[in-house]
């Protein structure tokens, strides 16, 4: 099987490093900057050591055929301009597998390339790249878990989860893979939501007075807003999640947060404006999302006006 990774970042460069150090038939396609700055291979600083593993690179347009599966692992924002680079590569039998934040990337994938193509996706890791371009590890979970979105159990999605095991992460062959993107997408927008208008991690602001019920209040209405555009999520899930988001001794953030702090882009149209979106298409009322919203798009103009000088 051969797989193009597409985006080189912590996240992509993570699971496509530890398959290519696994001997896997992998290929990277990159943006000339990134391409110089990993001169053919890339480097994963984990548990305080260092793996340093060859790779071959492409950029886009450049002839390298056609590919069993696509792993894209680019920023919700680089959706439209990594599907113009991938596309050539893309043969009638490729799988495409998105492990992007939210859903709103399954519609354009599944418009540009047909639905048979498009698997889902999610990915548990926390990463991040230092100023050297290297991917620097920072927790024990590394899990990536892939489907059909029928939950079949087809010979290709089969194929993929030999070609993904024992690689070095925790890989999975999922046959929910929905339910599992739909929870993803309901947890890390409540997290960001949370940490991004409070200006905090979770455990000050269960501390603060009244912060336990703004949590609960805001989760509630994502829970509304999933519930009418796919189906209610479990209750044992609302559970599990609202006692994560309402630890009092809690440092968590969420990953939009710290990208705020450090003055980098953010998902805000993906994690919360779809939301948003689809309340407003199925009349679900949404005061407290639509809040972090003004939020959010209140930072990207700051940041726009930044660049633009």
């Amino acid at each position: 099987m051969r797989a193009l990774v597409v985006g080189a970042g912590s996240v992509g460069g993570y699971f496509g490093g530890r398959l290519a150090a696994a001997g896997r038939d992998v290929t990277f396609l990159v943006r000339p900057h990134r391409a110089a700055q990993l001169a053919g291979k890339l480097t994963i600083a984990s548990q305080g050591e260092e793996t340093v593993v060859p790779i071959k690179l492409i950029s886009s347009g450049v002839a390298a055929g056609k590919f069993d599966v696509v792993l894209l692992a680019v920023k919700a924002y680089q959706l439209d301009g990594a599907i113009e680079d991938f596309a050539a590569y893309v043969s009638e039998a490729t799988m495409i597998l998105p492990v992007l934040n939210g859903m709103k990337h399954m519609d354009a994938l599944r418009s540009r390339f047909g639905a048979v193509h498009v698997l889902g996706g999610v990915a548990r890791i926390a990463t991040s790249l230092d100023e050297r371009g290297r991917i620097l590890d920072q927790a024990n979970f590394h899990d990536l878990a892939y489907g059909e979105w029928s939950g079949e159990r087809s010979a290709r999605i089969v194929a993929l989860d030999e070609f993904m095991t024992g690689a070095g992460f925790d890989a999975r062959l999922s046959t929910d893979i929905e339910r599992e993107m739909w929870e993803k997408w309901a947890m890390l927008a409540s997290l960001g939501a949370i940490t991004c208008l409070m200006d905090g991690d979770i455990g000050q602001v269960a501390r603060a007075p009244g912060g336990i019920d703004f949590v609960r209040a805001l989760f509630a209405e994502v829970a509304a807003v999933i519930a009418r555009a796919w189906r209610p999520l479990s209750d044992s899930f609302k559970s599990q999640v609202l006692s994560f988001l309402t630890d009092r001794a809690s440092s968590l953030t969420s990953s939009m947060y710290r990208d705020m702090k450090t003055g980098y882009r953010i998902e805000a149209d993906q994690i919360v404006g779809d939301l948003v979106s689809r309340a407003a298409a199925t009349a679900v009322a949404t005061p407290l999302l639509s809040t972090v919203l003004v939020r959010l798009k209140v930072y990207e103009q700051a940041q726009g006006a930044k660049g633009s000088h």
